[in-house]
């Protein structure tokens, strides 16, 4: 798959998985609009970005989570006049606790997030993609997809929403020549777990961002539905699938736990 000249729209682009998308794709030669609440940092990444790589960068800082922002961000780059080739939905966070004792405001923003905007980038532009009948979607779900999660409920459920989206539309797109891929990262080098609220949660060995990333573009190239980085966690999707389900959340629950 050939990457140079390509424009890429990258959402949670300042940190972790995305500002690691952002830099190897830029590396690849593809001009990048890096979304994120962020602006400082996407700033200096963008900045840093063109330098060493004499790429386009553009930056468009947005709250997702807010309502009608998804579409006001696509306003924002359709008014630079780009088209976008790949579009990598990996703004999202988690929520660690007992749903009992959450913010119901902080649960209402993860919805939105995660699923709302998500579902509406990835509506907006499948359809522009399919009408010209080229184009590329990576949608970042978990693991955590694969299972409830005791303690991350809603987290658990909305990536749990996104594999499902992400393999039916990978299915309706294909004829149209566009590629869709629900990337399922497990625990990675980033700071999600400072975010949720956990990060002493005994979630084993985390990969790097890297590994991450190049998992998820070997299987987009490879035109896969969707993909699980890492051996183990490849092992750990696939069980919970067969296993009794009281069994599948004892063992999720336990890996949440705090140390």
């Amino acid at each position: 798959m050939e990457y140079r000249n390509l424009t890429t729209l990258i959402t949670g682009a300042s940190a972790g998985i995305g500002e690691e998308f952002a830099r190897t794709l830029a590396a690849k030669g593809t001009n990048v609009i890096l979304v994120a609440r962020s602006v400082d940092k996407l700033s200096a990444l963008a900045e840093e970005l063109r330098s060493t790589h004499g790429i386009r960068a553009e930056v468009i800082g947005s709250d997702l989570s807010v309502p009608g922002a998804a579409a006001s961000l696509v306003a924002d780059v359709d008014a630079l006049g780009i088209e976008i080739d790949l579009l990598i939905n990996n703004a999202g966070f988690g929520t660690y606790g007992d749903l009992a004792d959450a913010d119901p405001a902080r649960i209402r923003d993860e919805v939105s997030l995660n699923v709302a905007a998500l579902t509406d980038l990835t509506t907006i532009y499948v359809q522009r993609m399919t009408a010209r009948k080229s184009g590329s979607i990576i949608n970042v779900a978990s693991t955590a997809a694969f299972q409830p999660v005791p303690h991350m409920a809603v987290y658990a459920a909305t990536k749990a929403y996104v594999l499902s989206l992400s393999e039916a539309l990978w299915w309706e797109a294909k004829r149209h020549g566009v590629r869709v891929l629900a990337l399922c990262p497990g625990a990675t080098d980033t700071a999600f777990f400072d975010v949720a609220g956990s990060d002493d949660a005994a979630v084993g060995t985390r990969r790097s961002t890297r590994q991450v990333v190049d998992t998820a573009l070997s299987a987009l190239e490879a035109g896969k539905p969707s993909v699980v980085d890492g051996l183990a966690n490849q092992l750990s999707a696939s069980s919970s699938r067969l296993a009794p389900r009281r069994a599948v959340l004892a063992v999720a629950e336990r890996a949440v736990r705090p140390r």
